[in-house]
């Protein structure tokens, strides 16, 4: 499985962006498939995941109630729109396809190449 993550860019406070996930073959369905961030500096960290059959949704604390989560399965893609950002927000954002844990990166077998999301103050 290879994941292709974009949509990315640079973006003021209080701006949005949506970021998508596309697999290159159908992902199994029985997947997470999460987002993860990582700041220069820091380690990565969960953002956010999805489960692909029932479409139950995991985020983290710092971006519950901004960001959502979701994925349309005849485009084997998932997408993370991104609201109201901040400037800590600012990260390479990677997708990766795994589980079972949610918020465990060492769960995820398959990551994407990462995209910068960079939110001006």
């Amino acid at each position: 499985v290879q994941l292709q993550a974009s949509g990315g860019g640079l973006v003021q406070t209080g701006g949005s962006l949506r970021l998508s996930c596309a697999a290159s073959r159908r992902t199994a369905r029985n997947l997470l498939m999460g987002w993860f961030r990582q700041a220069p500096g820091k380690e990565r960290e969960f953002v956010a995941a999805i489960t692909w059959s029932g479409g139950l949704s995991y985020y983290a604390d710092s971006v519950k109630g901004r960001f959502t989560i979701s994925r349309d399965m005849s485009k084997d893609t998932v997408y993370l729109q991104m609201n109201s950002l901040k400037p800590d927000d600012t990260a390479v954002y990677y997708c990766a396809a795994g589980g079972p844990r949610p918020r465990n990166p060492d769960d995820y077998a398959y990551w994407g190449q990462g995209t910068q999301v960079t939110v001006s103050s």
